[in-house]
Parts: C-alpha cells; structure tokens; sequence
C-alpha cells in the first residue's frame, strides 16, 4: 500500500506517482482514495481526464464501483499545465490515451512542487506497453501495479483482453468488450486466435 511522502517536510519537493495495471484491477478507485485523503488534510486537488474518455461522464472521474470524483476533461496535456496553478496535488486519470507529451508535464509539475498522482493501463490489449505510461513509470518515484482476478482461473490478471472484435489500439468500452485475464489465458487464447487465421 502506497504512504504518502511524509520525510523531511522542510525540504520536500514534488512527486509522481503511478497507479498501473490493466482493466478492471481497481486503478481509478485507488487514485481516488489518494485524493479523497489530500482533500481531507486541506490540500488544494485538481483532477484532468482525457476528453475523449466519456464511458461513465464527460465530466467526473468515476470507478466501476461508482465511486466519482470532479475532475475536468482536457484534449491535450499542455492543458494541464494552465489549468493547474496553485495546486498541491494533480492527478491524472487514463494516462496511456495522452500523447508523449505528458511525460514532460507531468515531470514539470513535479519538479515545481506539485505532487502529481497518475493512473492509466501499463499495456494494451495486445499486451504491449501502452503509450506513455512505460515512461511515466521510469521517472515516478512511486509505482503502484494493481491486479484484477482472472475469473477464468481465479489468478491474478494483469492483461486486458479485448473479446470484441474491433482492432484500434483505442476502443473504449466495459465488460462487453474487454476481460482481465491472467498470462496464461492471455497467451493461450492468443495461440488460439492465431492458429484460427
């Protein structure tokens, strides 16, 4: 379990941390506990998305459980960095749909002070890493996997399966297009669907 940075406080200085793993596996409803608890010690939060991802709101942040949290939708990372003055906190949510360029504004935010806490998918459907987010884990000081429990196997799963048809990298969805499995499904059923091409 992640603690917040509490060691010399007259020489803090910012941080990243990322929350990673694959669907399902309780990533946003951890980078929202971590919130909730900045809120709680009066810290000022703010809270970015990518505009493009409207599965649960345009607007909120919000987990599979339900559990939501404001936040505001940005098309591009620069955004972040307007948007996010006198701040103690910024987090970011789906971090793998933004371009490379939120690595470098992540890390300005960072060395400015700001604790800055990110969650996204460390590998895509076809379980390779996914955008930024190998990068976003090389320079955080804080990396966090969480796992889903494979309902195939009752293992821990740390892929995302898509069991739609579609080939995009990006395909928004749920349960009706992506299952968390754990490596052993995962490479059989890509066996499978290559002995059948």
């Amino acid at each position: 379990m992640f603690l917040e940075n509490t060691i010399n406080h007259s020489k803090q200085s910012g941080w990243m941390e990322v929350i990673c793993g694959s669907m399902f596996s309780g990533k946003t409803e951890e980078l929202i506990r971590r919130l909730r608890r900045a809120e709680m010690a009066g810290q000022n939060v703010e809270i970015f998305k990518p505009k493009m991802d409207i599965r649960y709101s345009e607007e909120d942040i919000v987990s599979h459980n339900q559990n939501k949290i404001r936040s505001t939708a940005v098309d591009y990372p620069g955004e972040i960095l307007l948007l996010a003055s006198n701040c103690d906190v910024v987090a970011i949510d789906e971090a793998q749909f933004f371009d490379d360029s939120i690595v470098d504004v992540a890390n300005t935010l960072a060395n400015s002070g700001i604790r800055v806490v990110i969650a996204g998918l460390d590998m895509d459907f076809l379980g390779r890493p996914f955008g930024s987010m190998p990068n976003l884990m090389a320079t955080a000081e804080y990396v966090t996997k969480v796992h889903a429990i494979c309902r195939r196997t009752g293992n821990l799963a740390n892929y995302s399966m898509r069991i739609s048809q579609g080939n995009d990298l990006v395909e928004l969805g749920e349960t009706e297009s992506y299952e968390a499995v754990s490596r052993r499904v995962f490479i059989d059923e890509v066996l499978s669907r290559q002995r059948t091409k």
